[in-house]
């Protein structure tokens, strides 16, 4: 991580002829990771009705069911519970509560504008991942039974695109309002950690193609990259606070 880091530093300064501060080392990271999610996103999209590709996905989906029968999904019966679990991670319901629960932190820390643009950012990714379901209207994989009950169309898949929304945005917010470098990277490993799960628990209920996944994931984070440029662009305009009670960096309308 380190070498990464002293290389992305030597790249910026010679761009800017002078050692880059760390937000300009964040913008440009931030920047090549949102660029490449939009082009992951793009390959997703392109290839998910390929006939080519399919039978890989099949064997993928076959590969999380027992041997010879694609009815019963891979490992004990308290295994499957524990997905079924992981995946209600990526819900509607949790994710809300989720959001209500972080909003209250924003609340009682006093930090109204960060409360307001995380409001914004979530609220505005969960309805792009609707549309963008509505406007691929891909079907779901039919071969094999579901594990969970399932109303909508499959790409992207909505648990993976809406907890990276909500787990990386709110990890990126809750790290850039926080001074310490080991709370960032706890807070954004988790938040990584727990969008994997989900989506990974998506192809195993047999719910998701792989690509839907990979779509979602791509989608969401590209979303929570942007989300995070802005307010990285805001703080740096003394718009946001920085961190926890820092009140002479917010400014009045």
């Amino acid at each position: 991580m380190r070498r990464i880091v002293a290389t992305v530093d030597g790249v910026v300064e010679r761009i800017l002829g002078r050692r880059p501060g760390a937000d300009e080392i964040w913008f440009l990271v931030l920047f090549f990771v949102v660029a490449g999610c939009l082009w992951l996103f793009a390959e997703a999209a392109e290839v998910a009705n390929a006939d080519d590709l399919r039978g890989i996905e099949i064997q993928i989906l076959e590969a999380f069911r027992e041997p010879g029968d694609v009815t019963d999904p891979l490992g004990p019966v308290w295994f499957e519970q524990a997905v079924r679990d992981l995946t209600a991670l990526g819900g509607t319901t949790v994710l809300t509560l989720l959001s209500l629960i972080v909003a209250g932190f924003f609340v009682l820390e006093r930090q109204p504008r960060i409360l307001a643009f995380l409001a914004f950012a979530v609220i505005t990714g969960l309805l792009l991942s609707l549309a963008l379901k509505a406007g691929f209207d891909r079907p779901r994989p039919d071969f094999l039974p579901h594990g969970q009950t399932v109303y909508t169309a499959s790409f992207p898949s909505a648990h993976s695109m809406n907890s990276a929304v909500v787990y990386l945005t709110l990890g990126a917010i809750i790290a850039r309002t926080r001074p310490r470098r080991l709370i960032k990277i706890y807070v954004l490993s988790m938040a990584a950690l727990i969008t994997v799960l989900v989506g990974v628990s998506r192809v195993y209920l047999g719910v998701h193609w792989p690509t839907d996944v990979v779509a979602g994931w791509a989608a969401g984070a590209a979303w929570a990259g942007i989300c995070s440029l802005v307010v990285l662009w805001l703080q740096r305009r003394r718009v946001l606070e920085r961190s926890v009670g820092d009140a002479t960096v917010s400014r009045g309308p």
